[in-house]
């Protein structure tokens, strides 16, 4: 099996350093919502270790839907209040789960996940979608990264068109 060598920091706060720098390059300029968070998934994927999955799930009329992602098949329609990511949408805030099998109502798309963190994307106030991120390891995601991604989640916010996207209406 071939490995591959990660161009980013062993040190967590300079690897977050980097992908903010580097996802601030990427979206500059660029407004288009799809083409965004596919860049910022790839970057995501491409930085985080020890993941098997990321990518987000977006408002769509009175649902979360399936946006950009990297990883295994996925869940395509969440409700609202429903799994990891229905809930950090609902209550607006990041969810953090050490062991999804602890998490009432876990929706296991992917049975090798373990731990899962989940932060909500926010445009003028309101929810937008998620991004969601999972691993297989048992408590993977710590307060840093719950930090550091709600940053990343607010340039996200910040730099994309989301009018563009019906069903936000």
């Amino acid at each position: 099996m071939e490995q591959t060598i990660s161009l980013y920091p062993e040190d967590q706060k300079e690897m977050y350093a980097l992908l903010k720098a580097q996802m601030k390059a990427v979206l500059d300029g660029e407004h288009h919502v799809i083409p965004n968070l596919a860049n910022a998934s790839a970057l995501l994927n491409g930085a985080l270790k020890n993941i098997n999955w990321v990518g987000f799930y977006l408002k769509n009329q009175d649902e979360l839907l399936l946006g950009p992602f990297q990883g295994k098949l996925a869940c395509v329609h969440i409700a609202f209040g429903k799994g990891v990511c229905g809930t950090a949408y609902s209550r607006g805030e990041t969810v953090l789960v050490k062991d999804v099998h602890q998490f009432p109502g876990h929706i296991a798309c992917d049975c090798d996940s373990r731990s899962e963190i989940v932060v909500p994307l926010f445009h003028r106030g309101q929810v937008v979608g998620v991004l969601d991120i999972d691993s297989p390891l048992l408590a993977r995601f710590d307060e840093t990264d719950a930090r550091e991604l709600e940053e990343i989640a607010r340039i996200l916010g910040n730099s994309c068109d989301w009018a563009e996207l019906p069903g936000l209406q």
